[in-house]
């Protein structure tokens, strides 16, 4: 399907340039439309990341839903996974965050969610599309039916009880020390605090957010600060979010940095200890380690891969009912507490095995030693892989490596960049293989 502006993850791009006051305005009438459905009054819960972009759209937005009739809760700096969990709280029609997760400052998004809690489907943001180039106007509410905004005050206290709810009632994080990577980012206030309050001796980077400063040398994105920060207060662990928090990664008593495969192989072990999966495996994407698989076949689980994207690995997860997914970026959805990716929860779960094991971090954290994964970008049209010499190579690049390894070949959704990822037991052999193919698809190109 075509899409003229939602991409993998909501709307975004370059804040003033894509994301506009104009556009802005315009999608909260068209989402306003969709979701006035009933004789109630109807809500729309709106937080947002600490982009200086971030206020210029959420006026935009508040004034798109009221003059559709809804009226907006605002509830400022908030992650994205606490407007999922507190649109079905608050009883809300939609919810919004306003962030580019992990992007640069001045980039900016909007992202949507059903008033289930989840993101909304293809079929949706199409109705939206639909209606974002239409002529709105005959269609606003009346004046006695305009929206109200308020700003909501409480939501960063209820979303760190429910954070906190989330790790198992007896554990206590009483004698960690733990260095808390927010990337000046959403979680700036939330993620120390309820740290703090679980009986952490708590240390911070990227706490101090301006404007201008999100996921900038530091967060999950850029987590060589946490790794040195760990080293120098001689933590027992580093926890780095991103600008939204709905990912996480993990940093080592050793300042070693441990990704999402790692943490989905980790909970989903102490989950079936547990009892807790409820099926026997997870969900990942086609980017996850073949080692990750190896290890949970090793441990009677399977792997199911979905596309890259959490919201792709969201649904297959409730197709097949699982309860554990995510990506090796960090992303990592525990559906028994979310709806969607939750940085600070993931952490939560980590920090419960490593309290009940009571071993180090660099134990508790690395259960599979990753397979070689080679990735490269060629900056090419995806056109050029129904070339027939490019076709070729790989081909024969996926006989090279044969059934011990794999070779993934995936046009990126947002840049005219085409992804070429190999991996198998022999580095050599991956690396040469990834270089042919990549070698074709510029020849092809030239």
């Amino acid at each position: 399907m075509s899409r003229k502006y939602f991409g993998t993850d909501g709307i975004r791009g370059l804040a003033n340039r894509v994301i506009t006051p104009e556009l802005a305005l315009k999608v909260g009438q068209a989402v306003g439309l969709i979701f006035n459905r009933g004789d109630h009054r109807h809500r729309v819960v709106i937080g947002k990341d600490t982009r200086l972009s971030g206020y210029m759209i959420e006026y935009a937005l508040v004034s798109g839903f009221a003059s559709v009739g809804m009226d907006p809760l605002v509830l400022g700096p908030i992650p994205t996974p606490a407007v999922a969990m507190l649109t079905p709280s608050m009883r809300a029609d939609i919810g919004v965050m306003i962030s580019a997760s992990h992007n640069p400052y001045e980039d900016n998004g909007i992202k949507l969610f059903g008033p289930d809690g989840y993101k909304l489907s293809d079929e949706t943001e199409a109705e939206i599309e639909a209606l974002l180039d239409q002529d709105l106007g005959p269609r606003l509410a009346k004046s006695a039916a305009l929206g109200r905004a308020k700003r909501v005050d409480d939501v960063q206290a209820r979303y760190i009880e429910y954070a906190k709810r989330t790790l198992p009632r007896h554990v206590s994080l009483e004698g960690l020390r733990i260095v808390i990577d927010c990337a000046n980012g959403a979680a700036y206030k939330v993620a120390p605090q309820a740290l703090w309050e679980l009986g952490a001796e708590v240390f911070t980077i990227g706490c101090e957010p301006d404007g201008v400063n999100i996921n900038r040398d530091v967060g999950s994105t850029a987590p060589a600060a946490l790794c040195a920060k760990v080293r120098e207060m001689r933590a027992d662990i580093g926890i780095a979010l991103d600008g939204d928090a709905d990912r996480v990664l993990i940093v080592d008593e050793r300042g070693h940095l441990v990704d999402g495969d790692q943490l989905m192989a980790l909970v989903a072990t102490n989950w079936k200890d547990e009892g807790l999966l409820a099926r026997p495996g997870i969900v990942a994407t086609v980017m996850s380690n073949l080692g990750l698989e190896r290890y949970l076949g090793g441990i009677g689980l399977s792997l199911e891969r979905a596309a890259v994207g959490d919201r792709y690995v969201l649904e297959r997860m409730r197709e097949g009912g699982f309860n554990v997914g995510g990506e090796q970026s960090g992303h990592i959805i525990l559906s028994d507490y979310s709806t969607t990716g939750d940085g600070l929860v993931a952490a939560m779960q980590v920090l419960a095995v490593v309290k009940k094991l009571g071993k180090p971090v660099s134990e508790v954290c690395r259960l599979f030693e990753p397979l070689p994964q080679i990735l490269k970008n060629v900056r090419v049209r995806k056109a050029v892989l129904e070339n027939e010499p490019v076709a070729r190579s790989i081909d024969k690049a996926r006989e090279r490596l044969g059934s011990g390894g794999r070779l993934l070949i995936r046009p990126s959704g947002t840049e005219p960049v085409i992804r070429v990822m190999g991996e198998g037991d022999d580095r050599a052999l991956v690396e040469a293989v990834v270089d042919d193919v990549c070698g074709a698809l510029g020849s092809a190109a030239a």
